[in-house]
């Protein structure tokens, strides 16, 4: 099956975690807004297609067997198990979406520290409250939320180190993208950090070895990280 992966044609933002999973099983796709002259206004039309009757609500969203499904973690719950990304039990594959809804959940925060008073601001214009944000994400949420992953990780009782179960799942390549995320966005507060979880960069690690994962970030398909999208590094938020 051939997949046709709709998201904004140069940022990561939260297509990147849809590609890593298409990436990683060697999946045949397409970034449809990269491969065509329309970019974003392609994207933009089929957003506001008056005659679909289940319209997303905004990118990421993924066209596959005539259906169109929005929202990151829905889109992964959708490829795990065609892409064998996925655990084989219903109980795993329901913790699974769990830890991708978090996953969510944290993204949302990350993206806040840089637009706190929403994104019809540029950063420029929310400067001051954006440093608060920060501080307070640095000093609380990131510990918060990268403990628990990491506690999630260590009580995994099935041998490979993964998230989930005992094989590679999309919710070890999201792991993969946070850590990599937060590495460009927040440095410093990182090496404060990575002493505190040390089982999820040894995680990070081995996804970024992988052949196909290596593969692809030594790729052009890998969009580089910068000051747009979800991961963004501004000095004065670092600390």
């Amino acid at each position: 099956m051939a997949y046709e992966l709709h998201y904004w044609p140069t940022i990561q933002g939260r297509g990147e975690f849809v590609r890593l999973a298409l990436e990683a099983a060697g999946a045949d796709y397409v970034d449809v807004a990269r491969g065509t002259h329309d970019g974003e206004g392609g994207l933009m039309g089929r957003l506001r297609d008056a005659d679909d009757p289940r319209p997303p609500f905004a990118p990421p969203f993924l066209v596959a067997d005539g259906m169109t499904i929005g929202q990151t973690a829905a889109i992964l719950l959708f490829l795990g198990p065609r892409l064998g990304l996925a655990p084989t039990s219903e109980v795993d594959r329901l913790w699974a979406h769990q830890l991708q809804l978090t996953v969510t959940d944290f993204v949302v925060e990350i993206h806040d520290t840089h637009h706190p008073l929403g994104p019809s601001f540029f950063y420029e214009d929310q400067e001051p409250e954006a440093k608060r944000r920060a501080e307070d994400f640095r000093r609380t949420r990131m510990p918060k939320f990268l403990g628990y992953f990491e506690r999630v990780h260590a009580r995994n009782p099935a041998p490979g180190g993964f998230m989930v179960g005992a094989e590679l799942s999309y919710v070890d390549l999201s792991m993969f993208q946070l850590v990599s995320g937060l590495g460009y966005a927040f440095p410093k507060a990182m090496r404060r950090l990575e002493p505190t979880i040390p089982g999820l960069i040894g995680l990070h690690d081995r996804v970024a070895n992988l052949p196909r994962i290596a593969a692809y970030l030594e790729s052009d398909r890998r969009i580089p990280f910068s000051v747009e999208g979800i991961f963004r590094h501004y000095p004065d938020l670092d600390g």
